[in-house]
Formats: C-alpha cells, structure tokens, sequence
C-alpha cells in the first residue's frame, strides 16, 4: 500500500495563500537544504524528491489551481480532475436535478498579466542598460486586506445563488426538463455578499496603483523581445495569484548603424586619392573607434569587416560583426587647378577625349 502524500504546503513548510514568490523562495531554500551533493543523511533524498514534487505543482498556476480544489494536481482523461463525472452532470441537467461537485463555487481568478514597451536607442541596446518603468496595475486593497468589506464587517454568503456563484433555471424539452447554469446577477459569481463594502475599493477588494520598477536590460536586445517580470501584474481575486509584466523593448533607428540581427553595417565616405593611394581611416563604432586601412586601388561599395564589433549574442556568449562599406566621394566642384591636375592625371593614364570615344562607339553601334 502507497504511503499517504503529505500537502504540499506542508512539505515547503507554506500557507495555502503563499504568493508565487514565497513559494520559489522556500523551493530554492528546501532544495539546497536537502540536496544529496550536500546533504548526506539517509533520508535526505527521499526529502528532496518531495520538495520537487511540491513545487512542480505549486509553481504551476493551473496545477496549483486543481490542488487547492481537489487535492490532487492530476487529471483524468480529457482533462477532467479527479472525482469529478461530467456525464453525470449532462445526465443531472437533463432531468432537472443538480449534483454539487466537491469544492464547487468560484475559484480563485489569477490577476491580468501587463504590456509595458520601452523604448531605447540602439547603444542602449547593444551595451546594455537600466531603465526605471512606470505602470498602474490592481492591486489588493490595504484597508480591507483584499476582502472587500469595511473593516470590523464580516463578508456573508451570496442569499441568492447560496455561494456557488451561480443560478439554476429550468426549462421543458422533448425528453424532459433541462437546467441551464448562470451567472448570479447578485453577486456577478462571485458567491460572496457583502452588506458593508470598504469604501476604499467599493467591495472589490483591490485598487488601481501606480508603481515603479526598476528593470536591468542586459546587452543584445532587439525590437519586440521582451522579458517577464513575475508576478509583477495585476493582483488576482479571491485568493488568485498575480500577473506577470511583460516588458516588450522597442529600439529606435540609428543615424550612422544599420542593425541586421547580431550584425551592424555602416557606409563610410573616403576621396578619390584615398581610394587610389590606400589610407588609414577611422570607423566610428558604439562605444568608440577604430582604425581601419584602406588599400590602394579600392572601388566604391567595397566591403570591409570587423570582427567581433557588432552586437552581443542575448542568449550566449560573443558577438556579431561590423561590415564597413566604403563609398568613394567624386567632388562637385573642382578649382582650376584641381580641374588641370586631373587632366594631366587622365592623359597618363590614357584616356581617351570625347571624339574618340564617339567615334568608338560609333563603329559598335553602326552609326
């Protein structure tokens, strides 16, 4: 015979109303208590696998959810939990009679989870950074501890759906009366009545608050990449837990750097003699510069590459490249001088005038 499992709010040493936090918290804790690396009694094996098995089911909001309603996190096939019959229920509401399930009633409602975007420049992006986020989100109500009745008040049982949170109506069908459920318009399903409401929250138990956070952005983000902060959302009811933020990050375009994944481009100006006789040049990059050489003989839309200075792999080490495209700069005007030096430049190498060339072109079109 199975030895009878203990609660799991017991194992990880909880009240059934821990937060997500406190129960992450008291996993971490338990965990490395009872690790076998660490722990060398005979039992503390036997101790951790029971930790893990807690808090597989209490980190998991919809396991956690069937626990507190069934005392089990498992279910039966098509998803129904343990105990519970639905053809019974379809055969109950065929005939007019109504079966209450074990724990029936509302259950507890996990709070909203939020969008929050962050707008950063794309240094920002690619070095990393820390930014403070502002965003209102429900929270459990301080006066009345979440309850939603005036304090000294006791909040009573729904008189017209008697706590389930639902109404019952019948009407006549061929094969007999059926019975269809609804929302308790007394209540709006919550099953609860309360005759005194708190009057900083008007009964509902929480309020709108503005809160700050705090988010540390590490290096390599991209637009539409976000990162959760848990339970950080809006406070759930009766009893839910939290919603999550999710902070969605929206990188601005850049004057000098273009941005294709891990890698960054950027088109570099240089003269004519600089194509011709080979230079050193300086390439601007995120956090500063670097010298480049530029061979002589370069053609315009040649491309060079830096390794390693682009952007940060997010989810690993290293990084990606910048590509330097070069683009040689014909002057629009030129002095006199400058104008007579590129002749006697264009005679040695052999250009040809104007009447030659028409002449050359003449013969391969027929004209």
């Amino acid at each position: 015979m199975a030895a009878e499992q203990r609660d799991y709010y017991e194992v990880l040493g909880l009240e059934r109303n821990a937060s997500p936090d406190e129960i992450k918290k008291a996993y971490k804790r338990l965990a490395g208590q009872y690790h076998p690396d660490v722990n060398k009694n005979s039992d503390a094996e036997a101790k951790f696998r029971e930790v893990q098995t807690a808090f597989a089911v209490l980190g998991d909001d919809q396991k956690r959810a069937r626990y507190n309603q069934y005392g089990t996190a498992e279910e039966m096939p098509g998803g129904f939990p343990p105990g519970y019959d639905p053809f019974a229920d379809i055969i109950d509401n065929l005939f007019g009679g109504r079966r209450q399930r074990p724990g029936a009633g509302p259950m507890p409602v996990r709070g909203d989870s939020l969008r929050h975007v962050v707008a950063m420049t794309l240094e920002e992006a690619v070095l990393g950074a820390e930014k403070t986020i502002r965003f209102q989100r429900w929270e459990s109500c301080n006066d009345c501890d979440g309850v939603g009745a005036k304090a000294g008040t006791k909040v009573e049982t729904c008189p017209q759906c008697q706590g389930a949170g639902q109404i019952f109506t019948q009407r006549n069908v061929l094969i007999g009366l059926i019975t269809q459920p609804q929302t308790c318009s007394r209540c709006r399903g919550t099953g609860r009545f309360i005759p005194d409401p708190c009057p900083t929250c008007s009964g509902l138990g929480r309020v709108r608050r503005i809160r700050e956070r705090s988010v540390k952005i590490p290096p390599g983000v991209d637009t539409d990449m976000r990162m959760e902060l848990s339970g950080e959302g809006d406070a759930g009811e009766r009893g839910g837990p939290a919603g999550d933020v999710h902070v969605v990050f929206d990188v601005e375009e850049h004057e000098v750097f273009k941005r294709d994944g891990t890698e960054l481009y950027c088109e570099i100006p240089i003269s004519y003699p600089q194509a011709a006789l080979g230079a050193t040049i300086t390439v601007p990059l995120i956090d500063g510069t670097e010298e480049l050489k530029i061979p002589e003989g370069t053609q315009t839309g040649s491309h060079f590459t830096l390794r390693g200075q682009g952007v940060p792999y997010v989810r690993g080490r290293g990084k990606g490249d910048l590509h330097v495209i070069v683009q040689v700069d014909v002057p629009r005007k030129l002095t006199s001088e400058q104008r007579e030096l590129l002749k006697q430049l264009a005679a040695t190498m052999g250009d040809k005038d104007d009447h030659e060339n028409k002449g050359l072109f003449g013969k391969l079109f027929g004209h």
